[in-house]
């Protein structure tokens, strides 16, 4: 015997167990949890990255760059966007540092956000495709969707998803919001709220709208979500109102939610195709939005066109 009585023990061994359970508390592993163990999604969060959706060609099969390498993409972020934006020549001189995101390459180094086809790009598309991504300067029915405040999907982007793609200029903030039942993801472009519904079914296929239909489930700590039921005026990258998005939300630790979807669309890509990037936690708040159809810009772009006519 040591000398030490009973109580003693056990007050050492209980002051033991709480420091160890502070110590797991804080560990930025550990994944925060609802009070049904499920993993507690709810915050602020930013996927905001330079990395494209599509590899561009000059890095062939690579995967990831060096940090050098990344370094340097980051830095020439803005000279690209520039060079991409020109019109007639002309690049638009508003776009600047002062009003977008710097941002980083995402996970370190990686080309593509596309993991699957392995060259980090679409696939194949489909033989009836025949691109539904037309643009008049006629008609405002007809102008694009980000340019009417319908949705998020400038450059290519996709705000609010599904697939969620990141907008290379700025806006890439979410808060989540997590009940028993539901799952909500709003989006601070263009201010949408998706609301996806926990073990339920889908609505009629007659029921459509900009983000689909959303269903959730659990596979262990990860959400997945199969969303179908598209407004096929959404036809985001050609797509139609037959594309289906399977996607799976992954708290990992902390500060990070990995997200990965599979994107299928028969009338569109010859093959299903998966994206992968970080979430991970901001203390940035997501701020109104206040875009709306028929704002300035539009008339503007109208106007002008009727200029043209004249002059024609």
């Amino acid at each position: 015997m040591d000398g030490r009585s009973p109580g003693r023990l056990s007050t050492l061994a209980i002051i033991a167990s709480l420091s160890w359970a502070s110590l797991l508390a804080q560990s930025p592993n550990r994944v925060p949890r609802m009070p049904d163990g499920r993993p507690d999604l709810q915050g602020f969060w930013t996927n905001g990255t330079v990395t494209p959706l599509l590899r561009p060609p000059e890095f062939g099969d690579r995967d990831f760059l060096t940090p050098r390498e990344a370094a340097e993409y980051e830095r020439t972020a803005l000279r690209r966007l520039l060079a991409g934006a020109q019109v007639d020549g002309r690049a638009p001189i508003e776009l600047s540092y002062t009003y977008m995101d710097r941002l980083a390459v995402a996970d370190g180094g990686r080309t593509s956000l596309i993991v699957d086809p392995a060259n980090g790009r679409f696939p194949p598309r489909a033989p009836q495709f025949t691109g539904r991504e037309n643009v008049s300067s006629d008609d405002p029915e007809t102008r694009t969707l980000d340019e009417r405040c319908l949705l998020g999907v400038a450059a290519g982007s996709s705000s609010a998803g599904p697939p969620i793609v990141p907008n290379p200029i700025s806006g890439n903030f979410y808060q989540i919001v997590q009940t028993r039942d539901h799952v909500m993801i709003l989006a601070e472009l263009i201010h949408d709220a998706r609301i996806i519904r926990l073990a339920g079914t889908h609505r009629p296929a007659v029921v459509r709208s900009w983000l689909g239909d959303s269903i959730g489930h659990w596979d262990g700590d990860s959400l997945v979500v199969d969303t179908v039921h598209f407004n096929d005026k959404r036809q985001w990258r050609g797509s139609s109102g037959r594309i289906r998005v399977v996607e799976r939300f992954t708290r990992t630790d902390v500060n990070t939610i990995r997200y990965h979807a599979t994107i299928a669309d028969p009338e569109r890509w010859l093959q299903p195709w998966s994206m992968e990037m970080p979430f991970t936690t901001t203390t940035q708040p997501v701020f109104e939005y206040a875009c709306h159809e028929g704002n300035y810009t539009l008339g503007a772009i109208l106007r002008g066109a009727r200029m043209e006519d004249r002059q024609r």
